[in-house]
C-alpha cells in the first residue's frame, strides 16, 4: 500500500505538471488575428479601418502573445489608434501587405498622425510590408517651409507613451509629414527598416524622436526630403548605427529652442553611418532668440560623407525662412560634443561649420581624425568657427578653426 501510494502520488504530480505546462503553453502561445477575418479587404479601395480596429482590440484582450497579421494585399486605412494597455504578454503586428493612407487630407481633421500606437507595453511591428502615406497629394498644402506658425501635416506612424517597442523590417514611403515619430516613449528599437520620399518632399523626416529615452536605430536605409533622423527636445540615450542616409538633410539634433519649456537633449551616439548627397551631414541646430535649454554628450564617430554639403555643422542661428529678424542669440547651451573619424568628400568648400551662440558659446567641443576633401579633384577644404571652446587632435583636414 505504501508503494502504491507513493507511486500514485508521483503520477498525480506528473499529471499536474503536464496540465500546468499545457496551461502555460496555451497562455503564452501566439494566437493569430488576421485582419481579413474581421472584414478587411485588400483591394486598395475598400475602407478596412474598422476591421483593423476590431483585430487589434480582440488581440489586446488576449492574455497570450497575440499576433495581428496584415496579409498580402493593399489595405486602405483611415486614421487609426491602436490603444493600450493590453492584457497580452506582448503585442505583435506582422505586416506582409501594403497599408495605404487616404488621399483626402480632410479625413485627418484634428489628427496629428495616421497610425498611432498609444499607451502600449511590449509591442513589435515587423514584416516585409509597406506603409504608403501617399503624401504627394498633400505636400503642396504644406506651409511649414514658409512660415513658423503653421499646421503640420500628419505623421505616418507614431509611438506615443510606448514602452519596449520594436519596429523591424518594414518600409515606409511618401509620408505626408514625418515617417516614424517616437514621443514620450522608452526602450524603443528600430532596425532593418527602409524609408523613402522624394528629395523635394517637405518635412518628411525619416525618424523623429522627442521626449524619449533609450532609443536605438540600426541597419536602416533612409532617403527623404528632410532630416533622415531628427533628435528633438527631451531625447536621452539615443544610439544610431549602421544607417545609410540620402537624399535628405542629414542626421540632426534639433531644431531646438523653438518652444518654451523644452527638455534637454542628453546622450547621443551616431556611429558607423554613411551619408550620400545630403544637404547636411551631422548637425546640431537651434533657433535664435530661444528659451534656455541644453544639448550635451553628443558623439559623432566613424562616419563616411559622400559629396555632402556641410558635413559637420553646428548652426545656432537656424531659420528655414531666411535670416531671422530677431537679433537676440540662441540660449541653447551646446556642450561636450565630439566629432571623431569623419571622412569623405564635401560638396562645399567649407566642410566644418561650427557657428555657436555668442550668448552661450559651445563648450568642450572635440574634433579628432577628420579627413574631408572638396569633391572637385580632391581639393582641400576649410573650417569656419564662431564662439567655440574645445580641442582638436589627430589628422585634421580641414585645419581646425579653434
Amino acid at each position: 500500500m505504501k508503494g502504491f501510494s507513493l507511486r500514485s502520488g508521483k503520477i498525480f504530480v506528473f499529471v499536474l505538471w503536464i496540465l500546468l505546462s499545457m496551461n502555460e503553453f496555451m497562455l503564452f502561445s501566439a494566437k493569430v488575428f488576421n485582419v481579413k477575418k474581421f472584414g478587411a479587404v485588400g483591394d486598395g479601395k475598400t475602407d478596412s479601418t474598422k476591421a483593423f480596429e476590431i483585430a487589434w482590440k480582440k488581440a489586446c484582450k488576449n492574455r497570450g502573445k497575440p499576433r495581428v497579421v496584415i496579409p498580402e494585399g493593399v489595405f486602405l486605412i483611415r486614421p487609426l489608434v491602436l490603444r493600450g494597455p493590453c492584457k497580452s504578454h506582448k503585442m505583435h503586428v506582422h505586416v506582409e501587405g501594403v497599408v495605404k493612407a487616404p488621399i483626402n487630407i480632410t479625413v485627418f481633421k484634428n489628427k496629428k498622425e495616421w497610425i498611432l500606437f498609444q499607451h502600449v507595453e511590449r509591442v513589435i511591428v515587423s514584416g516585409y510590408g509597406k506603409f504608403d502615406g501617399r503624401g504627394a497629394f498633400a505636400w503642396p498644402l504644406n506651409q511649414c517651409t514658409k512660415q513658423k506658425h503653421c499646421n503640420f501635416l500628419p505623421s505616418s506612424i507614431k509611438f506615443n507613451y510606448v514602452t519596449n517597442g520594436t519596429i523591424q523590417g518594414i518600409s515606409s514611403v511618401n509620408s505626408k509629414s514625418f515617417h516614424l515619430s517616437i514621443h514620450n516613449s522608452k526602450h524603443i528599437k528600430l532596425h532593418d527598416i527602409k524609408i523613402s520620399a522624394p528629395e523635394d518632399s517637405p518635412n518628411t523626416d525619416g525618424i523623429h524622436i522627442t521626449d524619449s529615452s533609450n532609443v536605438t536605430i540600426t541597419r536602416s536605409i533612409i532617403g527623404t526630403g528632410d532630416d533622415c533622423i531628427s533628435i528633438g527636445p527631451g531625447s536621452r540615450r539615443v544610439l544610431i548605427s549602421g544607417v545609410f542616409c540620402g537624399p535628405g538633410h542629414g542626421i540632426s539634433v534639433g531644431s531646438l529652442g523653438r518652444y518654451e519649456n523644452e527638455r534637454d537633449v542628453v546622450g547621443l551616439r551616431v556611429r558607423n553611418c554613411t551619408l550620400t548627397g545630403t544637404r547636411n551631414g551631422v548637425r546640431v541646430k537651434t533657433w535664435p532668440a530661444s528659451p534656455k535649454s541644453s544639448a550635451s554628450h553628443l558623439v559623432f564617430e566613424d562616419i563616411l560623407m559622400n559629396n555632402v554639403h556641410n558635413p559637420i555643422f553646428i548652426d545656432q542661428n537656424y531659420s528655414p525662412y531666411g535670416p531671422s529678424k530677431k537679433q537676440r542669440p540662441s540660449e541653447v547651451q551646446i556642450r561636450k560634443v565630439r566629432f571623431d573619424k569623419i571622412r569623405g568628400t564635401s560638396a562645399s568648400k567649407v566642410a566644418v561649420r561650427l557657428m555657436c551662440s555668442k550668448a552661450v558659446p559651445c563648450q568642450d567641443v572635440e574634433l579628432s581624425d577628420i579627413d574631408l576633401r572638396y569633391h572637385e579633384l580632391g581639393q582641400s577644404t576649410l573650417a569656419s568657427c564662431a564662439n567655440v571652446h574645445g580641442v582638436s587632435k589627430g589628422l585634421l583636414k580641414p585645419p581646425p578653426c579653434f
